[in-house]
């Protein structure tokens, strides 16, 4: 008799089966339920809808019928009251689909109704499928998810059933930063496909920004010939010798734009799988390449390394921005324009001429208001071309423009209360939707923005029921991603994350049955030619943080002889007795911030045994955030004399670019006694301003 066994690994029955054996298990469904083992001949697999991402709204079953999927491929027509895109794509993207001959029954009907929508119904009968779309994104729609179906490695019949879908959000965004790092068109149309995969909708591109202009402009040469070009390949070292440009001519330019028609090709690419492109030009800060291109345009008429802001008093730097966007909506076809308006400095706003005159001519009282009038004049004037603006949270000002939307990216605060001002909002906060940063535990993980964002944590995320609300995006901010294979590694598995979060009802989402669908899809992107993350080598959270931990100082009071900081109170003066140790991330809530050196003492209350002092401190250069020089330990019955016991300095580089977590721990001996414990760290002096220190628990044993 042939034999088999299993294991569970991941949530996930893995079948082991005997060498000689003719028989195949049917694949396991993510979660613990019943199981039910049918034989049939090898290599055989049912797939069905609840193999997909993003899930669909509603799926039924009937019974044990299975559709199976023919060899040759499945036959299909489309009816469709006019033209449509979906049999090109299906001609040039789906193998496995052909077109019926005439007088040949199809195995697929697809069916396109009028309507504007993205809803689809697909039935799976035994001899035929049928993909109803309310629209032509629906029936789209309902195309991607058979032919998700369709890709599952040696699938070979599909569950009968039902399905009704449609999407829980109407703006269903991935943000690509071209600017740190240029990609190529090919690498864009790469990730549209994959894109279109997941029924994601919206393509933010970043087409500007200090480090690069992207986009041809007629009128202006210098944006491409020169703002496009650098001599230092990465950010970070572009970034550290002052930011320079070059000559697209240079020996060792680093850099690149697109044309005009390039961009029109790619708007159509998208639009043919009904993905919008929201294209982003910066202003009035991030703005350095404009100003070193066109030095007219910069308070003074000179461009300052470390000033990202143009002038708001020059007319021509309005007459710029209006030509540019100009060019922009004759490109991109988008109801939205993206216009920047994040971290403006300001400051040189205040001293400049030609921005105190602006103040005084339009009745401004400060720099604040200042930014509005040019936030509000651009966003009126993208208005009288017919399209929509919208910004990064900072804009948000008692006096924007009432049609002016909002991305929030700083917490969901921003997002909230323009909601609350009748806005439309997109949901992009940086602590779950910010793809820039490690997806996992950061001392294994390649070079990112610092923080520590897994899949979890990005499908955990809810954006909100507003009527007001659009949708969600993820972003990727490009500084530390230089390559494109390191990029798709950023974006994947997380952006399936936001996609089953902006399509799928939030009481069918369940992160065990995702995790395991993410697993297999993950198989199908790098069959596709993705560099995804591997999420069976996920290590996870940090494993101090899972559980409290305890020790003799634990409850005690905490003297805080220099203060922490308000930004980053963790738990605030229990913080660093409370038992909770931090995770792969310094604001995660359990690590505290202080903003100079440390200097602080734990009372135990009475004098008693102390053995052992330990303290973790954190590391996260790219965040200002590093290890001190060195730590003391100190101890004292009194609270006025302290016998220092131990200092210990940083073995590890303070200047290494990956963060990392760091034990400093010390043997006071067995008789040593006290009542008060003393710890005291050094920051490190690092170019620029003084770094950030991050401790998570004293622990006194």
């Amino acid at each position: 008799m042939s034999k088999y066994f299993c294991v569970f690994c991941n949530k996930k029955l893995v079948i082991f089966v005997s060498e000689m054996t003719n028989i195949m298990i049917k694949p396991f469904v993510c979660g613990f339920a019943a199981l039910a083992f049918a034989a049939m001949p090898l290599h055989a697999k049912t797939v069905s809808a609840s193999d997909v991402i993003p899930a669909p709204s509603s799926f039924s079953t009937v019974g044990n019928d299975i559709f199976k999927i023919p060899a040759t491929g499945l036959r299909y027509t489309i009816e469709s009251p006019r033209s449509s895109r979906i049999e090109e794509f299906l001609i040039t993207c789906a193998p496995r689909l052909v077109p019926a001959k005439k007088g040949e029954k199809a195995d697929l009907r697809i069916k396109i109704g009028e309507a504007d929508s993205e809803s689809y119904e697909m039935t799976i009968g035994k001899k035929q499928i049928t993909i109803k779309g309310h629209g032509e994104a629906g029936a789209f729609y309902g195309v991607q998810t058979l032919l998700q179906m369709l890709s599952e490695p040696d699938a070979t019949e599909i569950a009968c059933g039902k399905i009704e879908d449609s999407p829980r959000y109407g703006y269903r965004g991935l943000h690509f930063d071209v600017s740190r790092h240029f990609r190529s068109i090919d690498f864009l149309k790469k990730q549209i496909d994959a894109m279109a995969m997941l029924k994601l909708n919206n393509l933010h591109l970043h087409l500007t920004d200090a480090a690069g202009w992207r986009i041809e402009i007629p009128g202006y040469p210098r944006l491409t010939e020169y703002a496009a070009w650098r001599p230092q390949h990465t950010w970070q070292l572009w970034y550290d010798n002052g930011q320079p440009f070059c000559e697209s001519t240079a020996p060792n330019a680093y850099g690149g734009y697109y044309t005009k028609k390039e961009l029109k090709d790619l708007v159509e690419y998208a639009a043919a799988r009904h993905i919008n492109i929201v294209p982003e030009i910066e202003m009035p800060s991030h703005s350095f390449e404009v100003t070193s291109a066109y030095p007219e345009l910069a308070c003074g008429g000179k461009p300052t390394v470390g000033n990202d802001d143009m002038c708001i008093g020059k007319e021509n730097m309005f007459r710029f921005l209006e030509d540019v966007f100009t060019e922009v909506i004759d490109i991109f076809p988008s109801e939205y324009i993206h216009l920047g308006g994040d971290e403006a400095g300001k400051e040189v706003w205040k001293t400049c001429p030609d921005c105190r005159q602006r103040m005084k001519d339009e009745n401004l009282t400060d720099v604040d208001q200042l930014q509005n009038y040019a936030v509000n004049r651009i966003a009126r004037f993208i208005a009288g071309k017919g399209r929509k603006a919208i910004g990064w949270d900072e804009i948000l000002h008692p006096d924007l423009d009432p049609a002016t939307a909002i991305m929030s990216w700083r917490g969901t605060k921003g997002g909230k209360e323009a909601i609350a001002q009748g806005r439309r909002v997109v949901m992009a906060p940086g602590d779950t939707c910010y793809l820039n940063n490690a997806q996992d535990a950061q001392y294994k993980e390649p070079l990112s923005q610092g923080g520590y964002l897994s899949l979890e944590m990005v499908y955990d995320f809810e954006p909100g029921t507003d009527e007001q609300l659009l949708g969600l995006q993820g972003c990727m901010w490009g500084e530390y991603v230089v390559t494109d294979e390191h990029a798709e590694y950023m974006y994947y598995p997380r952006a399936y994350a936001i996609a089953e979060t902006g399509w799928t009802p939030a009481s069918k989402k369940d992160y065990a049955d995702f995790r395991c669908r993410a697993q297999q899809f993950s198989q199908v992107m790098q069959q596709r030619g993705y560099n995804t993350f591997d999420l069976s080598q996920e290590v996870g959270l940090r494993p101090e943080s899972l559980k409290p931990v305890c020790h003799r100082a634990r409850g005690a009071k905490v003297i805080y002889n220099t203060p922490y900081s308000p930004l980053y109170p963790a738990g605030g003066e229990n913080a660093l007795t409370d038992g909770q140790r931090g995770s792969w991330h310094f604001s995660d809530h359990n690590w505290q911030g202080i903003q100079g050196d440390a200097d602080i003492t734990v009372d135990l209350g009475k004098v008693m045994p102390v053995n052992a002092v330990m303290v973790d401190f954190m590391q996260s250069p790219k965040s200002w955030v590093h290890l001190p020089q060195w730590v003391e330990v100190a101890l004292s019955n009194d609270g006025e004399e302290f016998n220092t016991v131990d200092t210990m300095r940083s073995e590890t580089n303070a200047d290494a670019p990956l963060a990392v977590t760091r034990r400093y721990a010390t043997v006071t001996g067995v008789d040593a006694t006290a009542r008060y414990v003393r710890i005291r760290a050094k920051r490190h002096e690092r170019p620029g301003g003084g770094a950030w220190l991050f401790l998570d628990e004293i622990i006194v044993n």
